[in-house]
Formats: structure tokens, C-alpha cells, sequence
């Protein structure tokens, strides 16, 4: 029985197989640890972690594993083309952001007038002081038409008691000179 095991392990097929066996497991230790490098390549800027990546993905099965866990999650492509991005956002941002029309500083949507050079941006409520759109026919904050004038009650009484007070002191002082006269 342990004559044809023995048979068996040492016959010329199982030599060829297991020698190709070995070929192929030594073949694809190697591309493991290229495939670890290349992708370091791709992910990595600096060439000491490359290094280290590489040999790190020359322990069999396990390091490549590990490299898989501890890679960074982006290639250096993708994470300049996030910082392109980025950027082209924060510039087309910056451009929809208002600028005054005589010094193109910039300013604020609530502005009234430019900080910087004093212009009128825009007209504020009679109402309200808010800040209006020169298309605008209403004030959205306290619904007061652009174009209506406020009536300050109290200036109005005290107008009207000053006219009311005017209009008797002649007539008191007409009745006290028929008497006189």
C-alpha cells in the first residue's frame, strides 16, 4: 500500500505537475506583489511608501491583503481631478457673487450702497428699510408698494393739532377785537 503512494509521488507525471503547480503559485506571488506596486504607483506620491508598498506585497497572500486595507482610497488622478473640480467650483461660485457695478468690489446681497465707493445698489423700503430689487413693484417683507409713501402717523396728528391750534387763536383774537372795536 505504501509502495504505490510511494509510486505515485515519485512518478513522472506527478513531478511535472507539481513543478507546474509551484510555477504557477510562484507566478502569481509575483504578479500579486507587481500588482501591488503598480497600483502604490497610481496612489501613492511618494516613492519611500511606494517601496515599502512593494515589498509589503512580496509577503505571500497576506500582503497584498493588507495593502488593499490600508491603501489610500483614491488614485493621485482622481484626487487631482477633485481639486480641479473644486477649485472650478469655488471660482464659479465667487463670480455669481454680486459686485458693485462702478468699482466691481464685491458685496453682499443686502448691501444698499457699496462699501467702498458709496454707490446706490439699491433703494430701501419707505416701509421698512429693507433693501429692494429695482424690479420689484412690492416690498416682500411688509407688502408696502415700491413707489407709495409712507404716512408717519405721528408726524400726520401732530401736523393736524398744529393746524387745529392755528385755525382757533385767529378766531379768538377776531371776536376779541369786534368786542373791542
Amino acid at each position: 500500500m505504501f509502495g504505490s503512494a510511494h509510486a505515485i509521488f515519485h512518478s513522472t507525471w506527478f513531478v511535472v505537475a507539481r513543478d507546474v503547480l509551484v510555477a504557477a503559485l510562484v507566478v502569481v506571488w509575483l504578479g500579486l506583489a507587481y500588482r501591488t506596486y503598480r497600483d502604490a504607483r497610481r496612489r501613492i506620491d511618494d516613492g519611500w511608501l511606494v517601496g515599502t508598498s512593494t515589498l509589503l506585497g512580496l509577503v505571500p497572500v497576506v500582503g497584498p491583503l493588507v495593502y488593499l486595507l490600508f491603501r489610500p482610497p483614491e488614485t493621485l488622478e482622481e484626487a487631482h481631478a477633485r481639486r480641479v473640480e473644486v477649485r472650478a467650483l469655488e471660482a464659479r461660485l465667487t463670480e455669481r457673487r454680486p459686485h458693485c457695478p462702478v468699482c466691481r468690489s464685491p458685496v453682499e446681497a443686502a448691501y444698499v450702497v457699496c462699501p467702498v465707493c458709496t454707490t446706490q445698489l439699491k433703494h430701501p423700503c419707505v416701509a421698512c428699510k429693507a433693501p429692494l430689487e429695482p424690479l420689484w413693484q412690492a416690498c416682500p417683507y411688509c407688502a408696502t408698494p415700491v413707489g407709495a409713501a409712507v404716512a408717519d402717523l405721528e408726524a400726520a396728528l401732530t401736523a393736524e393739532a398744529t393746524a387745529l391750534t392755528a385755525a382757533r387763536k385767529p378766531r379768538k383774537r377776531a371776536a376779541g377785537r369786534a368786542n373791542a372795536g
